[in-house]
């Protein structure tokens, strides 16, 4: 442990090793994890590490400007942080951290429904600047209606809304660690991880109080028991839904609508056709479908058939801003990293995520500089190489 923490963390990576030695186990894998083997959790990793870039040399790269411009949002960097679910319990008030972390770096943050969190709290912590919130289909429609309007009050104008979780994926590392169960086994398992955690313990579960699924307050019968809330979601994801609730979902919200979870092109293509403004090429971080493709392997396809009509975002293995690059040469407008802020969060802290974000705007420079563009909009396939 002394070895992890003395040195100084640089990556996303080092930072995950530092969030593992900080937080209890159940919650570490529960944001590190995936579903069934996490076959596609490795591989949205390791096919962004197979994209190859092409070096040119002898421009002018003296002034690079790395600002763009994300659902009508100004942003320093084609980024944005994505939701999270239950990161006010890896860290302190985490989405409330997170928000204020994110305007500073000039780049949106996205508001989980199950964040701990409320709309609220962090409309005030994020001073009147906009944020972003994600939302699932309910089977409760006035919930939802309930839900939108909450977030129209606070400030919301962009809506993600998750169209890939009909039903839970299999995540077998929270069944390993007891994660949402209460038998008597589960607990005593939580209580001997709790009891190595002794800062986190100090930090979040005494001085983070209250432990409630904000959003969820007024809708879950306890809010603040994870088995409770376990049973509202198993009882209010609605498997039922179809592009026809997409329809109606797009005639009460009045802002953008980004729809996540998009990974063939016919389904971009509906998505197009029924009015929103925008998709997120996503498999949810490996944590659904295991042994589906990578976003990266599937975003070049779907940006050629509506980059026109749509704005394509992308998540899923974005791990510096090298990455982000890569995203961007293949066709994304910008890029949503979830992992490494939390890792960053939890493990060092709102300096450790103010550092992580520097990095990646950092990286996102050197790399614009060593492949000759000078602005975003000169980010495109011709810098990737196709040679194996």
């Amino acid at each position: 442990m002394g070895k992890t923490l003395d040195i100084l963390p640089a990556t996303a990576l080092d930072y995950r090793l530092r969030a593992e030695k900080r937080l209890p186990r159940f919650l570490f894998d529960y944001i590190d994890g995936g579903a069934n083997s996490e076959l596609t959790l490795a591989a949205n990793v390791n096919d962004f590490a197979a994209v190859r870039l092409k070096q040119r040399v002898l421009r002018d790269v003296s002034h690079i400007d790395t600002s763009a411009t994300l659902a009508g949002q100004a942003v320093s960097i084609p980024m944005v942080l994505a939701p999270i679910g239950m990161a006010g319990m890896m860290a302190r008030r985490g989405e409330a951290q997170a928000v204020r972390l994110a305007n500073a770096a000039g780049i949106p943050f996205t508001l989980s429904t199950v964040g701990i969190c409320a709309l609220e709290e962090v409309q005030s912590a994020s001073a009147g600047k906009p944020f972003w919130f994600q939302l699932y289909m309910i089977r409760d429609r006035v919930a939802v209606q309930s839900l939108l309007k909450r977030a129209l009050s606070t400030g919301c104008t962009t809506l993600v809304f998750t169209v890939d979780l009909p039903l839970t994926g299999m995540r077998h590392r929270d069944t390993r660690n007891g994660m949402l169960t209460d038998s008597l086994r589960g607990k005593m398992g939580k209580v001997r991880q709790l009891v190595t955690r002794p800062g986190w313990i100090a930090d979040v579960a005494l001085r983070g109080k209250p432990h409630t699924f904000g959003n969820l307050a007024e809708l879950v019968p306890d809010a603040s028991n994870l088995s409770s809330y376990k049973a509202w979601i198993d009882a209010q994801f609605d498997p039922s839904v179809t592009w026809k609730d997409i329809e109606w979902l797009r005639s009460v919200w009045p802002g953008k609508l980004l729809l996540k979870g998009i990974l063939e092109v016919d389904d971009a293509l509906a998505a197009a056709e029924l009015g929103a403004d925008g998709i997120i090429v996503s498999n949810h971080g490996g944590r659904q479908l295991d042994s589906v493709a990578s976003t990266i392997s599937k975003l070049p396809a779907i940006a050629d058939v509506v980059g026109e009509r749509l704005e394509v975002y992308m998540d899923g293995g974005v791990r510096s801003g090298v990455d982000v690059f890569k995203a961007l040469a293949l066709g994304a407008r910008g890029v949503l990293i979830g992992r490494p802020w939390i890792w960053a969060l939890a493990g060092g802290g709102a300096a450790g995520l103010a550092d992580l974000l520097a990095t990646f705007q950092r990286e996102f420079e050197v790399i614009m500089a060593l492949t000759g563009v000078t602005r975003v909009s000169d980010i495109t396939k011709e810098l990737i190489d196709p040679t194996p």
